[in-house]
């Protein structure tokens, strides 16, 4: 067997299961679960109806680069969201669909990585999701964690990074909006780190699957492309996006996204791809076309997150350390007591499940910057979302 496999962290979901093991929630109160980020809001009918009315296709191989028109489709959907001008994206050369953004940020390290360089390194947020992480380490690469705090506004201090690590960077992975903290990277920032990677020769990934998760209707987050298009940037070089329709769209098993960006690196990707055996299916593609083709059913999603969150804050800002997100879907509260034994006792005492902070992070130097936090996913209906809140509230007051 691969013995980097022997490197792999265990997941949040399982660290959480060991924590609760030996405990006995309380039987009297329905469980609600606010760890794991999944979408419960209805999928929109009209892509499971061009899903249905696609059945045949079933009967057809897919090809690895997809149909014409979804790339087509995703490219004019990125040219209007993310204001990319004239040249805008070929679609041709510059899109690639892929089966959700997990499967394709792993697979893009395996396919970029250069094993030959002993010292490789890959550089992700910290906490970040734990696809980086396992990603590099099979690669052949060694993670190397940047710090997400309050006082850089849960954003990686770029200015901190010494040059002997950008030296060392072939992989730089950003999330914007970022998972956990719900931090938007600003456009100088990105505009900088698209500086590094031209100046150290390194490649930025930028997650960025819940950037249509806002709550300012006329101030969407930026995205990577957005900042390349700004400096005239136009060729994305050493620049790719992943983006996705499962939390825009809630089609979480769908299993639908894409990747954009540099046609250079994008082509190679695509020969990588086309060996690993992971063709969309047809049918997903169509309805995929005509979820990409449709806004109402985004702003429908974002009024609803919307209220989840006006409510949730104003039961929970008077007893807990807590802020609204720059977007996304998460909470990042700090805790009045250890990150891990406020989920277990909340967990025991009502029924609710948060992931604690310190499982989404790496201790660097002594410090896990997601230590005294927990996750909370404000994916539940309004109803539950509010129930949880109450409850938490009331186990606060207990503490």
């Amino acid at each position: 067997m691969n013995p980097a496999l022997n490197l792999l962290h265990p997941y949040p979901f399982e660290k959480l299961r060991a924590l609760f093991a030996d405990v006995t929630p309380a039987a009297d109160k329905k469980p609600i679960a606010l760890s794991i980020g999944e979408p419960k809001h209805a999928s929109p009918d009209f892509v499971a109806q061009t899903l249905a009315d696609n059945l045949a296709q079933l009967a057809v191989y897919p090809t690895t680069a997809g149909l014409p028109a979804l790339r087509e489709s995703i490219a004019r959907w990125a040219e209007r969201r993310f204001a990319l001008g004239d040249n805008g994206l070929d679609a041709e050369t510059q899109v690639l669909p892929v089966n959700g953004t997990r499967e394709a940020l792993f697979a893009f390290t395996q396919a970029l990585i250069n094993r030959e360089q002993a010292d490789a390194l890959v550089l992700s947020p910290n906490p970040f999701y734990q696809i980086y992480e396992g990603a590099a380490l099979l690669a052949g690469a060694q993670p190397h964690y940047l710090p997400c705090t309050a006082e850089h506004g849960f954003n990686p201090d770029v200015n901190a990074v010494p040059a002997e690590i950008w030296q060392r960077c072939q992989l730089l992975f950003i999330c914007s909006p970022g998972n956990p903290t719900g931090a938007v990277v600003p456009s100088e920032t990105l505009k900088q780190l698209i500086a590094l990677a031209d100046q150290y020769d390194f490649v930025i990934a930028s997650d960025e699957c819940y950037s249509e998760l806002y709550f300012d209707e006329a101030a969407p987050p930026v995205g990577l492309l957005q900042a390349c298009a700004e400096l005239g940037h136009t060729d994305y070089a050493r620049c790719v996006v992943f983006h996705s329709l499962s939390k825009r769209s809630n089609l979480p098993g769908l299993r639908s996204g894409f990747v954009a960006g540099d046609a250079a690196i994008l082509k190679q990707f695509l020969r990588y791809r086309t060996y690993h055996g992971c063709a969309m299916p047809v049918a997903s593609q169509l309805a995929s076309i005509a979820a990409w083709g449709d806004e109402a059913h985004v702003k429908e999603n974002r009024d609803l997150y919307r209220a989840k969150f006006d409510a949730v804050l104003e039961i929970l800002a008077p007893v807990l350390d807590i802020q609204r997100p720059d977007a996304g879907f998460y909470l990042w509260p700090r805790t009045p007591i250890s990150d891990s034994e406020f989920a277990r006792r909340l967990y025991e005492a009502e029924h609710v499940t948060v992931v604690p902070g310190s499982y989404l992070s790496r201790e660097v130097n002594g410090n896990n910057p997601g230590a005294n936090r927990v996750r909370m996913a404000l994916v539940a209906p309004l109803a539950e979302c509010i129930e949880a809140a109450q409850r938490i509230r009331r186990f606060v007051e207990s503490l």
